[in-house]
């Protein structure tokens, strides 16, 4: 399955049989789940329901805006579709000439106030209805295609930049392996001798190379590199299979900066060849959050 970005647009545009053109267009950003929301003409409820239906069918996650425009240009009677509400019109113009008549006061009507009394100028109604919802259903399927076309386009970029990126990662943990045994030489060295310096000749001196022992087995990192390499590996596996993979491999991003971050603790302190750990462990935790922006984008 291939795998999607959550970024992308689409536009398809048409005809209705009265001659107004209209556009759909679909809008797509990154979101945790599938967030849909809708500018529609009034009166469209029926087709946001069916539209609706259709984007769930086919979009796992995202915040997707779904936009239908109606557009005026080359309407022949766009001129016509403001109105006067001729009955408020004529009301108010009554009502004017009754006061005028009953109080004494002369005066006319000033038409550019009647003009703006709420309800006195209307739109004709666009055509939505039936007409609208056929013309956009036929039209969505294509919209959403050309959509997913792109999603799949980034998507795929992203994963190319992914599997670069765990490469990287995978040979940092190659690099760390090849210092481990200097790294725990070093610091059996440096503990004996501290402890050495802190009992003095009181304490045999095998139970200390013995206690030193224990120590250099806990902060050993053996462990926090298996577990880094079996996450790349399943990683990449995630990649390879596709699909709906964006929470999964997030997960297990965290799951490697917790690794990494166990690995610079037990090696932190340390000079030699110690400090070639700290400098691959700290490009890997780099690698890790660059990784883990673009894995937010993930379907």
């Amino acid at each position: 399955m291939t795998i999607r970005s959550m970024t992308g647009y689409a536009q398809v545009k048409g005809t209705l049989e009265s001659g107004r053109g209209f556009a759909l267009s679909l809008k797509s950003v990154n979101h945790r789940f599938l967030d849909l929301q809708f500018r529609l003409p009034s009166e469209s409820d029926g087709l946001e329901m069916k539209l609706r239906r259709l984007l769930k069918e086919k979009i796992a996650r995202g915040h997707v805006d779904v936009t239908v425009s109606l557009d005026r240009a080359g309407d022949e009677n766009a001129a016509l579709s403001v109105s006067v509400n001729k009955e408020i019109v004529s009301g108010y113009v009554q009502a004017f000439r009754t006061a005028s008549k009953d109080f004494g006061v002369p005066g006319d009507p000033d038409l550019n106030a009647i003009l703006r009394i709420p309800g006195a100028m209307e739109l004709a109604a666009l055509p939505a209805g039936e007409e609208l919802e056929q013309a956009v259903l036929a039209n969505a399927q294509g919209a959403l295609d050309r959509l997913n076309t792109m999603r799949e386009e980034e998507g795929s970029a992203t994963a190319r930049e992914l599997r670069d990126r765990m490469s990287r990662l995978a040979e940092g943990v190659s690099e760390v392996q090849k210092h481990r045994s200097a790294v725990q030489k070093a610091y059996m060295e440096r503990l004996t001798i501290r402890l050495q310096e802190l009992v003095g000749s009181q304490i045999d001196p095998a139970r200390v190379v013995q206690e030193v022992a224990v120590l250099v087995d806990r902060s050993d990192i053996q462990e926090e590199l298996v577990r880094l390499g079996n996450h790349v590996e399943h990683f990449l596996g995630l990649l390879q299979a596709g699909g709906e993979v964006g929470k999964k491999l997030d997960f297990l991003l965290q799951e490697m900066n917790r690794e990494a971050n166990t690995l610079l603790s037990k090696t932190s302190g340390l000079a030699g060849e110690a400090l070639k750990i700290t400098e691959a462990g700290l490009l890997m935790k780099s690698e890790i959050e660059k990784s883990k922006e673009q894995v937010q984008n993930l379907e």
